[in-house]
């Protein structure tokens, strides 16, 4: 895919970009495939399922008003080979963006990228979710915090939330497995300071996948026992029943 065809898709799904956005994303996509050789950066391997399940997707957001902030601070949580959080940087280079991750080799791999292509607003942070929101650096510390293909609701939820100031959000890049997951992600929500709004469903011409994002409105401040130490999240999510939300 050359950029004018990437251009043409980004157009088609409705997202806002400037002029040199296509070709960054063919040099970050350059870069990824050549590292995917070496290591285990993403299962894809179709090209054109490649940039709309990576690329376009992580810029989804951009279509919504109001859901990434013109100006301000975002954290990627579970960034993996850095979706969605570098393709929103390399798009609004205004955002202040940190990508975090508990895999140092991903880091590794996202410098590489900001030194070849000369990202300004990123910074890389080595991390387990649960622990770097108890940093005071870092905890209610961000507008948006965000998070694609990491866990269900319930437990991302715990992840994001504790990192976003009281008046921002969480914002959650899901799948179809969202409907089963939303009644106790609301809960859980509830418990750390949020208020889970409606899934936003985003539609890629051509595909017939099921994609959505699922802001979480921070309302309060979130409680200190949250996060929960490392693994206990995903071990034993919270929100299970109406009973634990009224707690």
């Amino acid at each position: 895919m050359n950029a004018m065809e990437l251009a043409a898709r980004l157009t088609a799904c409705g997202i806002p970009f400037d002029d040199a956005l296509p070709e960054k994303l063919l040099r970050y996509h350059a870069l990824l495939m050549d590292w995917n050789t070496r290591m285990d950066l993403t299962a894809v391997t179709d090209e054109d399922e490649m940039i709309d399940r990576h690329y376009v997707d992580s810029l989804m957001a951009l279509k919504e008003p109001g859901l990434i902030p013109a100006e301000g601070k975002v954290i990627d949580v579970g960034t993996g080979a850095g979706f969605p959080g570098m393709p929103l940087a390399l798009a609004c280079p205004q955002l202040q963006v940190t990508l975090m991750d508990a895999q140092q080799k991903r880091l590794t791999f996202l410098q590489a990228v900001i030194d070849e292509l000369g990202v300004k607003n990123v910074t890389l942070i080595h991390r387990r979710a649960e622990d770097g929101a108890r940093d005071a650096q870092l905890r209610e510390q961000f507008d948006v915090a965000v998070a694609r293909a990491v866990a269900p609701l319930a437990v991302l939820a715990e992840y994001l939330l504790p990192f976003v100031k009281v008046g921002g959000k969480a914002l959650c890049w899901k799948g179809p497995a969202l409907q089963d997951e939303l009644t106790q992600g609301r809960r859980a929500a509830f418990l750390l300071g949020g208020q889970a709004g409606e899934p936003i469903p985003c539609e890629f011409p051509g595909r017939e996948w099921q994609h959505q994002l699922l802001p979480i409105q921070k309302v309060a401040k979130t409680a200190r026992q949250y996060p929960r130490k490392a693994g206990t999240p995903s071990k034993s999510p919270l929100g299970q029943s109406a009973k634990n939300a009224e707690m």
